[in-house]
């Protein structure tokens, strides 16, 4: 059982990364999914009522600036929710290792769209609607990868999976 529960945020993560790339859209229902797994995983390892409430705090922080970027069109509003449901799962202690990966992973993903797109796609790559997208210039970069990967990177390291892998 522990080995599903430990699980389920890489998979999700796996799910969001995989979803942005091939849609440019973070699913609601995934966030939703995110949050609900940690609430009920956090109750089945007796997570201490002081240590859940963190983790909210800084979830509700992160969505907070998450959304004020989004307000300025600087980010997306399924990254703004996606990086808030990771530091919920993560905690303060992890949320900025998490964020400063999720910007260098970030940067490498958006100069590598961008080298791509100076080259010309193939029409056997352009019947592929999600590569002509991402070949686009006026198209956004799929930043959930990098928020996705991050939270991968920094998830192991979180109260969450230590104390399952006991």
């Amino acid at each position: 059982m522990n080995i599903v529960a430990m699980l389920l945020f890489p998979a999700a993560m796996a799910f969001a990364a995989s979803s942005d790339l091939l849609t440019m859209r973070i699913s609601n229902k995934l966030v939703l999914f995110l949050v609900a797994s940690f609430c009920v995983l956090a109750l089945a390892i007796n997570l201490p009522l002081q240590q859940f409430a963190m983790h909210v705090v800084c979830a509700l922080a992160v969505l907070a600036v998450g959304f004020t970027l989004f307000a300025l069109r600087w980010i997306g509003g399924g990254d703004a929710k996606l990086a808030a449901a990771t530091t919920l799962w993560l905690g303060f202690g992890l949320t900025l290792p998490y964020l400063i990966y999720a910007g260098l992973l970030g940067g490498v993903l958006t100069l590598l769209i961008l080298a791509l797109r100076r080259l010309p796609l193939s029409p056997l790559l352009a019947r592929y609607h999600w590569l002509e997208r991402l070949h686009d210039n006026k198209s956004g970069v799929p930043y959930g990868i990098a928020l996705a990967l991050a939270g991968m990177l920094t998830y192991t390291n979180s109260a969450i999976f230590e104390r399952l892998a006991t």
